[in-house]
């Protein structure tokens, strides 16, 4: 199954962003990521494809009519589409606030009906979360549906210290370090080990976004006592010793190496075991130690885009031998040589990450397909290459209301040629009224159309004037 490209059966989509609390809070406009999946309304046009859409709260209506008019029949599309709402702004996450809420659960076996009889072809329905807790897995055994993510039982293969695992079986060169460390005394045990190393990473186990994460300037003190820079600015020793001792963490080299690229990678596993890689990518970070994704630009480098997509083939058979289905990420570190690029893989991320609604809205509008060959999306003979932003915030865009962003695009000539197939194709319009921010993926036919197209997108959405 593709959650990309099915060709019939109900997606049951939850977007619930099962993920530690206290980081969360930490993203402006967090409750509008559930949006970010919206691009699998696109599914929808395949005649026998259905959406079943479930969010915290309502999403706006001309947001939904923006993404189906990527469609030949918007209005035939709509009949096969439901979006469910708890209209409930919790800080829990839409799975855990949708089991305590037996009313909507109905609504969605409703929408369901007899449809949740499945077949491994991709028949019948799936459940397609962000990412799988044991809310979601309640919430499918509820719903007798199949789940298109990797089971609970198996998500410490997406750990820091479980992707240093894998990588290790696989045999991926992996950044130099310790995995498995519960407390702040086994991380300063590592971190004696590692000399004469002084600058050290430490990442919590679970975390996403690069915010659990801290550099560390190692001198003959205690790691407490020495220079510091947390990723999240409200974290300190205090506060990350206990992360450390309830999640683990491991500790690795920093790498000071320049120039640094962070690519990434991502790929699927089937239900019957089948994987493949379905895209590489530049991450573009930031924040203050440059590890916070912001973006992320297709293809990956060609001087290294060959051996990342081996790597992740490597990753890829161990994880499917384990028993993981769905789409999973994986990131990585390219450092300049010499004699080219080193690359080291950095951590597995077994859930729906940053790169993977521009990838989905790409092949959902262009109709491309990734070619392993050249590591190119490719449509009649043609690569296509584009560049995605979730953090493009300007305060001319606060109080602005999604159909005024779409129509502001679409008038300067920035938004989707259904002819050329290039264009901006918008997401997270819910968090621009209230917070100024959105997010777009820039599609062109060469890298550098797709980049100069993203620069103008910029401009007009954030003036500097």
């Amino acid at each position: 199954m593709s959650i990309f490209e099915p060709d019939e059966g109900t997606l049951v989509v939850l977007p619930s962003l099962s993920l530690p609390q206290d980081e969360l809070r930490r993203i402006t406009g967090a409750l509008c990521y559930e949006e970010r999946l919206l691009f699998l309304l696109l599914t929808l046009r395949e005649p026998k494809v259905e959406v079943v859409y479930l969010t915290s709260m309502p999403v706006n209506d001309a947001v939904v009519d923006y993404y189906l008019s990527f469609l030949d029949d918007p209005d035939e599309a709509r009949t096969r589409l439901q979006m469910i709402s708890l209209d409930d702004p919790d800080t829990h996450p839409l799975t855990e606030a949708l089991l305590r809420r037996p009313d909507v659960i109905e609504r969605v076996r409703a929408a369901l009906g007899d449809r949740r009889k499945t077949r491994e072809d991709g028949g019948g329905a799936w459940m397609v979360p962000f990412v799988v807790s044991e809310y979601e897995e309640r919430l499918a055994e509820l719903l007798s549906l199949p789940v298109y993510g990797p089971a609970t039982s198996l998500a410490h293969l997406g750990s820091k210290s479980g992707g240093r695992a894998i990588g290790d079986e696989a045999g991926v060169p992996t950044v130099r370090g310790f995995g498995d460390l519960r407390s702040l005394t086994e991380v300063e045990h590592a971190a004696r080990a590692m000399s004469p190393t002084t600058r050290l990473m430490v990442k919590l186990n679970n975390s996403y976004s690069g915010l659990g994460n801290a550099i560390v300037t190692k001198d003959d003190r205690p790691l407490v006592s020495c220079p510091t820079s947390f990723s999240a600015s409200d974290e300190n020793w205090t506060t990350f010793a206990e992360k450390i001792a309830e999640r683990g963490a491991v500790i690795e080299e920093f790498i000071e190496d320049r120039p640094l690229c962070s690519p990434s990678a991502l790929a699927r596993i089937t239900p019957g075991g089948v994987y493949d890689v379905v895209a590489t990518h530049e991450q573009v970070l930031g924040g203050p130690n440059g590890d916070v994704y912001q973006g992320c630009s297709f293809p990956a480098r060609r001087e290294y885009r060959a051996e990342l997509g081996t790597y992740t083939a490597r990753i890829a058979r161990v994880l499917a031998d384990r028993g993981v289905v769905g789409l999973f990420g994986v990131d990585f570190f390219a450092v300049k040589t010499d004699g080219g690029y080193r690359t080291l893989l950095c951590e597995i991320n077994l859930r729906i990450g940053g790169t993977t609604h521009p990838l989905g809205a790409a092949i959902l509008t262009t109709g491309a397909s990734y070619d392993p060959g050249t590591g190119t999306l490719m449509r009649d003979g043609r690569p296509k290459y584009y560049v995605a932003t979730d953090n493009c915030a300007s305060p001319t865009l606060k109080g602005r209301t999604p159909g005024e962003v779409v129509k502001l695009v679409h008038d300067a000539g920035l938004g989707f040629d259904r002819e050329s197939r290039t264009g901006n194709v918008l997401h997270l319009l819910g968090a621009v009224t209230e917070f100024g921010k959105l997010g777009f993926t820039s599609i062109g036919d060469s890298a550098e159309e797709a980049a100069e197209l993203h620069r103008r997108t910029l401009l007009t959405l954030r003036p500097t004037t």
